[in-house]
């Protein structure tokens, strides 16, 4: 025999000794255990730990651990076969494990105050003792409500039963009084549905959703959606719609009027702007531009009379991705994809003659692109979310961030935030497909509500909420559209489906 066939036996035998007790190790009970006892040490120590981290084990390459099981598993490499083990499989099953049992607790019966000692009755003995001002306790009734709102399906009604909704909801977005909300769906084949939901508040607590029936198609991407008031209040609705081909995008202002099963032969005023493809746009309800909507697109703002079709164009680094006319002058607001705020006076007249950032009468920025901008009542303070996740209250006047509220999830998506100023409210519906409220006043977050359905890119809810959900005999909530369901979340605790009180209201 060779000398050096002799010594690579010796070596061969040396190395699977040391594979066999390397693959021992991990099944090892001593392992076992003190991998588990770091692990219950670290979870008592931290109780906020995230879902993309639910074990403290160490990392291994290759493996991951089961906290269920409490062992390492190996990943199998990729391959033409389906691969189960992945990091991305392993946290969406966390996440969704999360998700139903928070759901289960949000259907309990006891829900937990979003602060300690608050209920009705402490309130109550304190403001008749006269240690709570009206305004203070008028908001944490509504805090003490938002935390104990129920979840309620509701039907929509048609007179075409026969084909009920199966396309998911894109867009939902109310008028001023929430008696009418304007709906986008997805297609399956393509393209897009839009039409107008009617709801109807009832004197018994319930609530009833009628769909119109002449709904319209199209192939195209519905990309923004607003109420415009041309003939009277919220009578129109603009539309800017994604150019396919050969066809240019366009906005589109749609009498509400075409949505009606009683009067569709008098649509009133329709017409239709050749404006490429719009991130956002918004419609102006200050007399000194009256009928005047904006459209922001790829590094410009166009703003347009409907009346007129005249034009005036505004340079922007950015696109435009977000934007808000205030009410008590004609300034228009915008959020950019490079996170810039800017506002634009609409009473400037020599624009031309100012350089390229003459007209911005105010700038500030935040880390990443901005996808919902909202005024307060005042009009000082505006409200700002970026793509990473950032709500931030902002006073225009200094140009500086006064507050933020924390919590909000976002990476890439284009997801608007919603505010209730009289309830003191702020919500915002996350890409994790969790809706958020916050108190405004004091940024703290009040209840986090977790979506019915499982959480995925084509399942973000979309939110109304509203004093008043139903027009002036409505019901105080949050309506929430989620696939192709539609939910309410009542603030009355003794709210009857609507079914129940049919013919009584």
């Amino acid at each position: 025999m060779k000398r050096g066939n002799w010594r690579a036996r010796g070596r061969d035998r040396h190395r699977q000794q040391n594979q066999s007790q390397w693959r021992r190790r991990p099944r090892s009970d001593h392992d076992e255990q003190e991998y588990g006892s770091d692990r219950t040490a670290s979870d008592a120590g931290s109780s906020s730990a995230s879902s993309s981290a639910p074990s403290s084990a160490p990392e291994l390459p290759g493996f991951y651990f089961d906290p269920e099981k409490n062992r390492y598993f190996r990943l199998l490499p990729g391959h033409n076969n389906c691969n189960p083990l992945t990091k991305e499989g392993l946290q969406k099953k966390e996440e969704e494990k999360k998700r139903s049992a928070l759901l289960a607790e949000d259907d309990g019966p006891k829900k937990k105050s979003p602060r300690t000692g608050l209920n009705s009755a402490l309130l109550l003995q304190k403001r008749h003792l006269g240690l709570l001002p009206p305004s203070s306790y008028s908001r944490l009734i509504h805090e003490l409500k938002v935390s104990g709102m129920q979840r309620h399906r509701l039907e929509v009604q048609s007179s075409n039963s026969t084909s009920p909704n199966t396309d998911n909801f894109h867009l939902i977005v109310a008028d001023s009084a929430c008696e009418r909300v304007f709906t986008v769906n997805d297609v399956s084949h393509g393209g897009c549905k839009y039409g107008i939901m009617n709801f109807h508040g009832c004197r018994k607590g319930s609530l009833s959703v009628e769909m119109c029936d002449n709904l319209y198609f199209t192939n195209r991407k519905v990309n923004s959606v607003c109420w415009a008031s041309v003939t009277h209040t919220d009578s129109h609705v603009l539309l800017c719609l994604v150019g396919i081909s050969q066809t240019p995008g366009c906005v589109s202002l749609l009498p509400a009027s075409l949505f009606s099963n009683f009067n569709p032969d008098q649509p009133g005023m329709l017409c239709s702007f050749k404006i490429s493809t719009a991130w956002s746009c918004a419609w102006c309800l200050n007399p000194q531009a009256d009928k005047t909507f904006s459209t922001g697109l790829s590094r410009r703002v166009i703003v347009t009379d409907a009346v007129t079709g005249r034009r005036a164009t505004y340079l922007a680094d950015s696109d435009v991705l977000a934007q808000q006319f205030a009410l008590r002058a004609p300034v228009l607001f915008n959020g950019c994809r490079s996170g810039e705020i800017f506002s634009i006076d609409l009473r400037q007249r020599d624009r031309g003659r100012m350089g390229f950032h003459g007209w911005k009468t105010s700038r500030f920025y935040q880390e990443s692109a901005i996808t919902s901008v909202q005024l307060l009542q005042d009009e000082n303070y505006l409200l700002a979310a970026d793509m990473l996740g950032k709500i931030k209250l902002w006073d225009i006047r200094v140009k500086r961030c006064v507050k933020q509220y924390e919590g909000h999830h976002n990476e890439y998506a284009y997801l608007p935030i919603h505010i209730n100023e009289p309830e003191g409210l702020l919500l915002a519906v996350g890409q994790d497909c969790y809706t958020r409220l916050w108190s405004l006043q004091d940024s703290r977050l009040l209840r986090t509500i977790p979506s019915p359905h499982p959480a995925g890119k084509d399942s973000i809810p979309n939110v109304v909420f509203s004093p008043q959900l139903g027009g002036s005999r409505g019901l105080p909530g949050l309506l929430m559209a989620v696939r192709h369901d539609l939910y309410y979340y009542s603030y009355n605790k003794d709210y009857q489906d609507g079914f129940t009180q049919e013919g009584q209201c």
